[in-house]
């Protein structure tokens, strides 16, 4: 695996295939892209095309790297042996719903290519790079535009039926809250129908990042991830919690979460990364908005040295 500290680190290229937009880098790890360019998701032939001529642009002037990661939002087919391998599935995004996203883009560069969920390639480089280092068991998770989880276990990334949807997990309404159905097209008032970032707008009228600080919906918002990170918690019984995504940039909300979570466990887990430490329990991603596309590069860096179920090197935190 690559290691940021090396000066002869290989080189990597990686999509972070969002469902907002991609992110297309290529170079040798945080703070080393040489090349980086982004743009909307529109339809798969014009998105995966404009990926394609910005690789091909970027290897001609950068070299080429042995493989390509790509971090893809979903849900997504990641079973290798399976006729529809690196294709979108059940999504409700228009025109992507069926769509083979890693087939197109291995076959026009010539590489092999790694694929995974957008929140395990963003798991895979804050596991690697940064608020997972040394960690064998913790779960990023993003809320923005919706909410989603990606889970490493022993150092691995989860997989299993398909993968983990934590976004649309489901759980008791707060009491206080009525009148709101959710906006999720499947499941209305999963978490991401309650809590995503699509949901604050429409519930308040205005996006989170125009609400004042005391405003009473980030009161409701903490509650509500602070369910999600006790079901974690008692689920996977993860060494730390990773929250991402636009809305998360809003920092007042981490007291706000920690504290509600710390109440909503009990004391029943007696650990004191909960009872004394919440604050280095329930932390903010250290890539930032770069932990997707690192990780999807890093991912490629795997399939290049021969990794289909991807994991992490051990090492010191």
């Amino acid at each position: 695996m690559p290691d940021d500290s090396r000066t002869d680190a290989p080189l990597m290229a990686g999509i972070e295939a969002g469902g907002t937009k991609f992110v297309c880098g290529l170079g040798y790890g945080p703070g080393r892209v040489v090349a980086e360019t982004s743009f909307p998701t529109t339809t798969p032939d014009e998105t995966l095309g404009r990926a394609i001529a910005f690789f091909r642009e970027a290897f001609a002037a950068h070299g080429r790297p042995a493989a390509i990661g790509v971090a893809a939002f979903g849900p997504v087919d990641l079973h290798p042996g399976s006729d529809t391998w690196g294709h979108v599935t059940s999504t409700p995004k228009p025109h992507w719903q069926g769509a083979d996203m890693a087939g197109p883009i291995g076959r026009a560069l010539d590489l092999p290519v790694a694929f995974e969920t957008d929140v395990n390639g963003a798991a895979f480089g804050e596991g690697l790079w940064g608020a997972g280092r040394g960690l064998g068991t913790f779960v990023y998770v993003t809320i923005g535009t919706g909410v989603g989880g990606g889970i490493i276990v022993n150092r691995q990334i989860l997989r299993g039926l398909v993968h983990p949807e934590v976004g649309h997990m489901t759980f008791a309404r707060e009491s206080d809250d009525t009148g709101f159905d959710g906006i999720c097209p499947y499941h209305g008032d999963c978490l991401e129908g309650l809590a995503s970032g699509p949901a604050l707008a429409r519930r308040w009228g205005v996006e989170g990042k125009d609400l004042d600080e005391g405003h009473e919906a980030w009161t409701l918002q903490a509650r509500y991830l602070a369910r999600m990170c006790t079901n974690l918690t008692l689920v996977l019984s993860p060494e730390r919690i990773i929250l991402g995504g636009g809305v998360m940039k809003q920092a007042h909300l981490f007291p706000r979460v920690r504290e509600a979570t710390k109440a909503m466990l009990n004391g029943y887990v007696d650990s004191p990364d909960i009872l004394d430490r919440v604050d280095r329990f329930i932390v903010p991603p250290a890539l930032g908005d770069h932990a997707g596309l690192m990780g999807a590069m890093a991912l490629g860096q795997a399939r290049a040295e021969g990794q289909t179920r991807f994991h992490l090197p051990e090492t010191r935190a």
